[in-house]
Parts: structure tokens; C-alpha cells; sequence
């Protein structure tokens, strides 16, 4: 299905009333699409035309009849008072990677930045009941990872999902939260304020329709957009049969990266992740663990977009301008002790900079990394590549 330019309030009344025509499911929704071309031409087709392509009598009769679209024009009129677009299909700023898995919704409804839908995604999932070792990890692994570039996808649920959004915002950059209930609902209650802070600085997505409450059974349907919109997921805790699991399941049917945190074999939410593990998930201790495992294509966009903050404003035509006054104290000091003809190895960085902790240098090697101005050899040796950098 081919993109296109985004939709007019009038064709928008069609998608909505497609998507709230009763016992039409999510792929029927697509295919019909597909067929016609447009919603407005599902609904001008007749009963007959659409039992011919398979549909029920009472679905083929909902769409002749048109009765779905007094529901829609009260879905325009909430998304109107609560600040919430609809993203259709055929929506220009529709997600490539979600527009590729098996049964993509046909409308998002989004409240936010919606040109964080272009971005670098990665899930970050987990448990509800996260433990301190757990929470400690997300915070850790969400902040690196967000100062890396990449834009942290998560659910906003309690324990893990939670953590992962505030290290976000933390760390100064935007997040993204799939709902399992309406755009203008939120769940749980105590959130309140963090969808707040994520609708200004990032996105709120769902694809239930306005005021639909969180139900149960719509947290496995979200999860799969979760997944969808990611490069990867990261599971950092969650029990065998969890709804993390499930995440990474659906990760891997998409052909997604998954990435764990192992844990205490002894606890209960490790176990989801360390059996994803043994089942041949990538093992993640940092940051950098996750970015060296994601597509070409993802990590050079992530190097020139760090590049491109990191000289914003400086000298070009090839003149050697220094990129101090762009790099954090911590990166310009690891810099300094990194040498273009020959490596240097992790554990030397550490010892030379006694003052600095282990993460510390590690988020500065990142920082380092993702803006071209060093490269990562094998055994944990690093280079400087500031010419390669400057001339590419």
C-alpha cells in the first residue's frame, strides 16, 4: 500500500467511520482498503460487492448502510477538543517499519510530536513489578540509549514501562507511549502527569478510538505496535508467560532485533529475560550492546544526526574546528586519551581517568561514537577517526 499525502477532515470522517463499523476487524479494514483503493469507495460499494470479497451479511450491510459514521463524527469532534490527529494508512507521516508488519491499524490516533514517527525507535518493556535491580537497569540502559539518538518506545504501564519513559525525558529527549485505550484516556491514573510531560515533549499513540477504556485484552493487541514501530525491543524483566514475552515474540515475527538484560536466576522476573537469552536474544549490559546490533541504515542515521548537533553552528569547508565546545566535559576528556594509530582498550580508559565511573566513560564513548569522531575496533578498543569524520 503506497503512501500518500495527508488526508482531508472529509476523507478523514471516511477512515474513521471504517474503523468504527462494528465487527470489522483489523486486517478486513486493510484489505478493503486495498481493494477500493480509498474508504470513501468501500462505502459506496454495495452489499453484494463486499459479500463477494468475503465480508459477513451484517458487516457488508454495517458499511451499505453507512451507520458508523454518526460514531465518527463524535470521534472528530473528541479528537477536536482533545488535541489528538488521526494518522491514516495512507498518511505520508505513517511509520514504514508499522506499515510493514502483518496487520498494521489502518488509523493512529496521536497527541504529541507526530514527526517522531520518522525517528530511530527502540521498545523498552517489562514487567509491572519491577524490582530495584530492574528499574536500576531500565534507567540506566533508556538514558544512554536516548542520548544516543534513538527515541525509547514503550507503554506506559507501571514498573519498567514507566521507568523507560522517565529516563527519556530525563536524559532531555522525546519518548514514545503506545496506549492499550483511547488517546484521551489515561491509564494507569497515576500517570497523569507523565502523559502530560511525554504528549509536550514526545507522542501519545493509540489505535482505539476516542474514550475507549483500557481493557484487558487491548494491551496484547497495543503490544504489537510496540514492536512494529521499533528497530528492536529490549526486555528487561518480566515472568515466562508476561506480556513482555509477548512483545518479544511479535518482535521476532516482524523480523525485529531482541535484546535482554539478564537477571537473578533466583527471581521470578528474570526469568522472562534470561530464557529469552538462551533462546538466542542478544545480551545486553550497555548501551552499547544494543546500537552495534541495529540496522545499517539505523545506526548511520543515528551517527549523522549526533554529528549534525554536535557541529551545529561551527566552522566547515574543511577547516580543523575543534568539537569541544559541542561535546560534554566527560566525552572531550575520553577523547583526549584516544589516538588515531592505535587502540585503546576499555579498561586503559578507566584507569587513566580514575575520577569517572564506568558509565560515565561508557555514555561518553557513545556520545563519541555516534557523532563519527571515534569507531570501535574488537575486544573493547577504541579509535579516533576525527579526519574520517570531518571529510565524510
Amino acid at each position: 500500500m503506497i503512501a500518500g499525502s495527508r488526508v482531508t477532515r472529509e476523507e478523514e470522517l471516511y477512515w474513521l467511520a471504517l474503523r468504527m463499523t462494528p465487527g470489522l476487524g483489523t486486517r478486513w479494514m486493510a484489505r478493503l482498503v486495498e481493494h477500493f483503493r480509498t474508504p470513501r469507495a468501500v462505502f459506496t460499494a454495495s452489499r453484494s460487492e463486499l459479500e463477494a470479497l468475503g465480508l459477513s451479511g451484517s458487516v457488508a450491510q454495517s458499511l451499505a448502510s453507512g451507520c458508523a459514521f454518526e460514531d465518527a463524527v463524535i470521534q472528530q469532534e473528541k479528537m477536536l477538543a482533545a488535541g489528538v490527529a488521526a494518522i491514516t494508512l495512507h498518511d505520508d507521516r505513517y511509520p514504514w517499519r508499522l506499515r510493514e508488519i502483518f496487520d498494521p491499524p489502518v488509523v493512529l490516533f496521536v497527541r504529541g510530536r507526530a514527526e517522531l514517527l520518522r525517528s530511530v525507535m527502540l521498545a523498552v518493556v517489562g514487567t509491572r513489578r519491577a524490582t530495584p535491580y530492574g528499574l536500576a537497569a531500565t534507567e540506566r540502559l533508556a538514558g544512554d540509549l536516548a542520548r544516543a539518538g534513538l527515541v525509547i518506545v514503550s507503554g506506559m504501564a507501571r514498573g519498567i514501562d514507566t521507568a523507560a519513559h522517565k529516563a527519556a525525558l530525563a536524559a532531555g529527549a522525546p519518548t514514545v507511549a503506545v496506549l492499550g485505550c483511547g488517546a484521551d484516556v489515561v491509564y494507569p491514573i497515576e500517570n497523569r502527569r507523565l502523559a502530560e510531560q511525554i504528549a509536550e515533549r514526545g507522542l501519545l499513540v493509540s489505535e482505539f478510538p476516542m474514550g475507549t477504556p483500557a481493557y484487558p485484552q487491548n494491551f496484547p493487541i497495543r503490544n504489537r505496535i510496540i514492536s512494529g514501530l521499533s528497530a528492536g525491543v529490549l526486555v528487561v524483566e518480566g515472568a515466562q508467560y508476561s506480556g513482555s514475552a509477548i512483545t518479544a515474540r511479535l518482535a521476532l515475527e516482524q523480523n525485529r532485533e531482541v535484546f535482554a538484560v539478564p537477571g537473578n536466576i533466583t527471581s521470578r522476573m528474570s526469568w522472562g529475560p534470561n530464557l529469552l537469552i538462551k533462546q538466542g536474544a542478544k545480551l545486553v549490559q550497555d548501551a552499547n550492546d544494543v546500537l552495534v546490533e541495529l540496522p545499517l541504515e539505523d545506526r548511520r542515521r543515528l551517527a549523522l544526526e549526533t554529528q549534525g548537533r554536535l557541529f551545529a553552528g561551527q566552522g566547515s569547508g574543511g577547516q580543523s574546528c575543534q568539537p569541544g565546545v559541542a561535546l560534554s566535559e566527560t566525552a572531550r576528556r575520553v577523547l583526549a586519551h584516544l589516538h588515531v594509530d592505535a587502540g585503546t582498550h576499555l579498561d586503559e580508559l578507566l584507569e587513566r581517568c580514575e575520577d569517572l565511573s564506568s558509565s560515565e566513560i561508557i555514555a561518553a564513548l557513545f556520545e563519541l561514537e555516534m557523532a563519527g569522531l571515534i569507531r570501535q575496533l574488537p575486544g573493547k578498543n577504541f579509535v579516533k577517526v576525527w579526519g574520517e569524520s570531518r571529510s565524510s
